[in-house]
């Protein structure tokens, strides 16, 4: 199976976007497809996606004419809408109205003509897609409704109303796209860093390159005041790298030779000269880009609610207008009144102020999040994250900062402390493990020379066994001795700290103490966690002792140590049946299994790249109080959808009554439905225009 994202094209109704899915999944070639009203971006699963796109253009247009379904580029992930309607006609007949219903000449013929020449103009697309809609067999769309509500009332007499209504339902429809776009726009220009070119050095001179053709090992040149355009090394220069863009991180960062850049970060003072070390494809810009892509596509449980209610919304409403204009005019012969009547409910059946809303503020709190250094991959997780009643975390590299320094190293055999130095250094020399690369640094720092194994294993959870020439070394804690049946009976420990072990031939030649930094924020972001009345718990495989020294200092609340990555999986699962809904945050390739395994798993983004890859929420701050503030971003997008819910049925199933009781006009219905979708657009993107911290 293929899967090829697509750009979808003049769509600019939700709940078409959602009959127009249903049709493509219905195809028997089709595996699965996403249809992403906020993004415009078609997801299609199949052998070959290309072969069906015919059958997806005619099934698009059936639906609604005049969409057009293309290849997707990454040079634009904004479609271009519709041209926007001249404001100046909106304002016309605005006047047109107005003037008719003050000096009382709406029922004149060259005011009717008006009256007819502008509800055409406004109204000439409406009734000509909805001509061709009930020629497809698509009669209970919002083309159809409108053009049958105001001709209705132009045929009961109140002209005015009719091209007012159908004024309003016009300029509603502009805001909503303009609302959209512009919101769409906001995110995408946030979180779309990538560069078009890049300033290659070739023989000493600079040759512009477009970003993708650039390979790994060029030498690139970023000039102050330029993005860091791919992720590599620095090669030559010094300057300061403003990494807001990424991690959300105000304060610089002093970077020289050897410093890792990554891309999208910002170059404020001196040259710099980097060597690429990932393509286009696989650096952060592209990553992120994808990531929100794909968060935008992943719906919540709430919104497939309402893709469902939609369904059975429509032709419940319409069944009322029809019963409506039937039966209490048999009764009381005041047809038109009641037909009237009927009309408003035809205005109030569209769903789209649902159908829209849901998924935009689940769009909008992604861009908030991804504006402030937090990527979340769904709109399922944040769904699911505002829920959680336990935030369970690793110690190394999430509580802490992951830069242990080896405190003390003792011999109990005839090998030198430096020896034993060298031994570890030895079975850690590829490693990318904090505590490996700790050990690595201290040899280096002692001028302590280490060979190259001729072969090792790594034990997952435990350490890794090494080859030399006449030796076999093991390092690791005292689960791998003990596997390996190694006597440890001379190995004392009153340290707080983090334990290697390193035996030589299967006799214990000694053992490392590292301790590692607990980071700045750590203390004050645990006490907003459990101001939100969550429980705090820590999952580590370092020493039960080390676990509750950091545990005590940060203020954990439970502690669960020396455990391997399937014990934490099932300590996971004991916590989750016990508590309730578990969010992990971890950082290294061993937390990958229990972040998948957990309600929602979050990865440190300075973390492994397994365990970004199994996370639902990436930090890239690598900072604790992201915890909170990503708990408060997506508790307030699950308010404001309530909100939207809430509201807008109300609104509808008010004016509804009204109606029946003679009190609401059409105006009030136009309110309904278009009035009431403006109002919970601007209330789902409201999100974006949060500068403060979030707080809960």
């Amino acid at each position: 199976m293929i899967k090829k994202t697509y750009i979808i094209n003049n769509l600019d109704c939700a709940s078409c976007a959602l009959k127009i899915e249903e049709k493509i999944a219905a195809l028997k070639e089709v595996e699965n497809v996403t249809l992403t009203y906020t993004t415009k971006q078609l997801k299609v699963t199949a052998p070959n996606p290309d072969a069906l796109l015919p059958v997806i253009n005619r099934i698009a247009n059936t639906i609604e004419s005049g969409v057009t379904i293309g290849e997707y580029t990454k040079k634009t992930t904004t479609p271009q809408l519709h041209k926007n309607r001249p404001l100046f006609l909106f304002i016309s007949i605005f006047i047109l109205i107005l003037t008719s219903e003050l000096t009382d000449t709406s029922d004149t013929l060259p005011v009717l003509i008006l009256f007819i020449i502008g509800y055409l103009l406004l109204g000439g697309k409406v009734l000509l897609t909805a001509g061709k809609n009930i020629l497809k067999g698509q009669i209970f769309d919002e083309n159809f409704l409108m053009s049958l509500a105001t001709i209705g009332a132009f045929i009961v007499g109140d002209y005015a109303e009719a091209v007012g209504v159908m004024l309003f339902y016009r300029f509603g429809e502009w805001v909503e796209e303009k609302a959209v776009e512009r919101s769409r726009n906001q995110i995408m220009s946030v979180i779309d860093l990538r560069p078009e070119v890049v300033n290659l050095m070739s023989h000493d001179s600079i040759q512009v390159i477009a970003a993708e053709k650039a390979v790994i090992g060029d030498i690139l040149l970023v000039k102050p005041g330029e993005r860091i355009p791919l992720d590599g090394i620095v090669v030559n220069g010094e300057s300061r790298i403003d990494t807001s863009p990424i991690t959300g991180e105000p304060v610089p960062v002093k970077v020289g030779i050897n410093s890792p850049v990554t891309s999208g970060c910002v170059n404020t003072s001196g040259l710099l000269y980097m060597k690429v070390e990932k393509p286009l494809a696989e650096s952060m810009v592209s990553r992120i880009l994808d990531s929100v892509e794909n968060a935008a596509a992943s719906k919540p449980k709430i919104d497939k609610f309402i893709t469902r209610f939609s369904r059975i919304y429509t032709p419940i409403v319409v069944a009322i207008a029809v019963l409506t204009a039937i039966i209490p005019s048999l009764i009381t012969g005041n047809w038109n009144e009641w037909i009237y009547t009927a009309l408003t409910f035809l205005v109030i059946s569209c769903p789209c102020a649902l159908v829209l809303s849901i998924p935009l503020a689940y769009f909008a709190g992604i861009g908030a999040g991804s504006k402030r250094g937090i990527l979340f991959k769904g709109g399922a997780s944040m769904e699911t994250l505002a829920g959680v009643k336990n935030i369970v975390m690793d110690k190394t590299g999430t509580i802490t900062k992951g830069n242990f320094v080896v405190q003390k190293i003792v011999s109990v055999s005839p090998y030198t402390e430096n020896e034993i130095l060298a031994f570890a250094a030895t079975c850690e020399k590829t490693s990318t493990h904090p505590i490996g690369i700790s050990i690595i640094r201290a040899a280096k720092h002692e001028n302590i020379a280490y060979p190259s194994p001729i072969s090792m294993e790594e034990i997952s959870g435990n350490g890794i066994k090494a080859s030399l020439p006449k030796l076999n070394i093991l390092c690791g804690n005292q689960k791998l001795m003990l596997s390996q049946n190694v006597d440890i009976t001379s190995y004392h420990t009153d340290n707080q700290g983090t334990e290697v072990l390193v035996a030589v031939n299967g006799i214990l030649a000694g053992y490392l103490f590292l301790d590692d930094t607990i980071k700045e924020e750590a203390i004050s972001a645990i006490s907003r966690i459990k101001k939100l009345n969550l429980h705090t718990i820590m999952l580590t495989g370092d020493t039960k002792e080390s676990a509750l020294n950091v545990a005590n200092k940060v203020g954990i609340e439970k502690v669960f140590a020396k455990l391997l990555p399937d014990e934490k999986q099932q300590k996971l699962l004991e916590i989750r049946k016990t508590n309730g809904a578990v969010m992990f945050v971890g950082d290294g390739i061993n937390d990958a299994p229990v972040l998948a395994g957990a309600d929602v798993g979050a990865a440190m983004g300075s973390g492994a790249d397994a365990a970004i890859e199994a996370a639902d929420v990436v930090f890239m701050t690598s900072d604790l109080n992201a915890i909170p503030e990503s708990i408060a971003i997506a508790s307030a997008t699950a308010k404001i959808a309530t909100q939207n819910i809430i509201f807008a049925l109300v609104t509808k199933l008010l004016i509804i009554i009204l109606g029946l009781f003679g009190f609401a006009s059409m105006w009030l219905a136009v309110f309904a439905d278009t009035g009431v979708a403006i109002i919970c657009l601007l209330n789902s993107i409201r999100l974006l225009y949060q500068e403060k911290k979030y707080t809960m």
